[in-house]
């Protein structure tokens, strides 16, 4: 073993700590705000076809307005199974259905709610923050079990990996911010 496995040890640790900004930025998309987003509908499942499918592929999703989600089914007889996917959510969203699409608004935030969502964004990016650091210390005992590698090479990879590890805290805390100030925003 040698300096190369240091290398690829890093790019498996970047590679862990790449999925789980992803993982925060997916969970961040799903939280509503006062803007309409179709990211907010992913975890809606429509029964069709005797099976379980996101609604994103029985309908087609649209933002008309700042504050509406149309949502138009490929198949009109499923309108009505659409409508109670997203009335079941739990997403505090009421829908509406005229018979060619479903009109979903979005009720405007009120401040309990907004402090509500708030806490929901603190917890999943503190969620990805402990999944970097258990990628960080999985390196590290991985660079410690490494043989024919240099005290001093292993010193460098610790504090290039601590390097990595607060770069990334960094970005999950500029995730934060952002959807906060989303949130906020009236």
């Amino acid at each position: 073993m040698d300096v190369s496995d240091l290398k690829s040890l890093f790019a498996e640790v970047k590679k862990r700590m790449d999925t789980q900004i992803e993982h925060v930025r997916r969970e961040l998309g799903g939280v509503r705000t006062g803007r309409a987003s179709v990211n907010i509908l992913d975890s809606v499942h429509v029964e069709a076809y005797g099976s379980s499918m996101p609604v994103n592929q029985v309908a087609s999703l649209s933002i008309p307005e700042p504050t509406l989600i149309v949502a138009q089914p490929f198949d009109p007889s499923l309108l009505g199974a659409v409508e109670r996917a997203i009335r079941s959510a739990n997403l505090g969203l009421n829908p509406t259905n005229d018979g060619k699409v479903v009109r979903i608004p979005l009720p405007a935030l009120t401040e309990e709610r907004r402090k509500e969502l708030s806490k929901l964004v603190h917890k999943y990016a503190e969620e990805g923050k402990v999944a970097i650091r258990h990628a960080r210390t999985h390196a590290r005992d991985a660079f410690k079990k490494l043989n024919g590698v240099s005290e001093d090479d292993v010193k460098h990879a610790e504090k290039d990996l601590q390097k990595l590890h607060d770069d990334y805290i960094h970005k999950v805390d500029e995730l934060i911010k952002a959807k906060e100030a989303e949130i906020m925003e009236v």
